[in-house]
């Protein structure tokens, strides 16, 4: 009962911070229009037929009219009945991977279960015509044509982002392309492609040992999912940390010296674009010259942008 208690408090406190966040933006921040985000969007560079994989921040876009919702629309319109939309629905109830794999009556369930990521998440989730991969710790949801084949199978994969998976099957597709709504080119979890792909052979050891975690599908068969914990003595050191903020940097304008990354407003947010195979071709390239997400400033120095 207190348990229940603490859960209900916790989602009226969460509820409370969104409405005044709500607020504030709606009086301080620039309005911007469901038809202006599709014509900002396509004028980055998303087409029709696009499959798009983005990471976002909502609040960076200024005040929404319309919400959540009308930001899926707008992609929804930018890339047309023939893409695809995917968003990250990942749901930890550890906070990590590594104290999720410690819950020992831990089982991930589509029907039961929401996702940590936000409030565009959330709504996406709820979006008619969104399938969601099964997966203890990563689930993604897709919108498109390619839904299907993007999500299914996701908890049969050897690794959480390698073959099979969604990011794996998502990079196949000819108009595959990475979206970065308002963030840096830290929290993208699409350069975990490059690791599970190479494996052993990647630059550097990034895993603790393989656990198994459970989840249920719809037709309330239980899997075992292997999944590997990152090594916690790297995470201080990986682009999405507050603190690389010249490994975020060295990234975007390496990508720019490349000529891979398109950028433009989207709302009141700088935002970026990429196709992900060119994505995906050149952070092999740069883990043959030694640099990865995980790479140290020294490392950086002895390597120039563009090289």
């Amino acid at each position: 009962m207190l348990s229940y208690l603490k859960k209900q408090l916790k989602q009226l406190l969460k509820h409370y911070q969104r409405e005044q966040s709500a607020k504030e933006l709606k009086s301080q921040a620039p309005h911007v229009s469901q038809q202006q985000l599709t014509q900002q969007l396509q004028a980055l560079g998303v087409q029709a037929g696009d499959s798009i994989f983005l990471h976002s921040s909502l609040k960076s876009l200024g005040y929404v009219e319309g919400g959540p919702a009308a930001v899926i629309a707008a992609l929804q319109t930018a890339v047309g009945p023939e893409g695809n939309i995917l968003l990250p629905t990942y749901y930890l109830p550890g906070g990590t991977i590594d104290n999720t794999c410690k819950l020992t009556d831990y089982c991930f369930d589509l029907r039961i279960h929401g996702t940590h990521m936000g409030r565009l998440p959330e709504a996406f989730l709820a979006t008619s015509g969104v399938q969601r991969s099964l997966h203890p710790t990563h689930s993604v949801s897709v919108w498109g044509k390619d839904a299907r084949f993007l999500t299914e199978a996701h908890h049969k994969a050897p690794s959480v982002f390698g073959e099979g998976s969604p990011w794996q099957r998502f990079a196949t597709l000819p108009q595959a392309k990475v979206l970065g709504l308002g963030i840096s080119m830290g929290p993208v979890t699409f350069y975990h492609l490059l690791e599970d792909t190479m494996g052993e052979q990647f630059p550097l050891p990034v895993w603790q040992p393989e656990c198994l975690l459970r989840c249920i599908d719809d037709q309330d068969k239980v899997w075992q999912v292997p999944v590997r914990p990152y090594d916690k003595t790297l995470a201080a050191m990986r682009i999405d940390h507050p603190s690389r903020g010249d490994l975020q940097q060295y990234m975007k304008d390496e990508l720019i010296a490349c000529g891979l990354l398109e950028q433009g407003p989207v709302g009141a947010a700088s935002c970026w674009l990429i196709g992900a195979q060119d994505f995906y071709q050149q952070l092999e390239k740069l883990a043959g010259d030694g640099i990865t997400i995980y790479a140290t400033p020294e490392q950086l120095q002895q390597r120039p942008v563009g090289h």
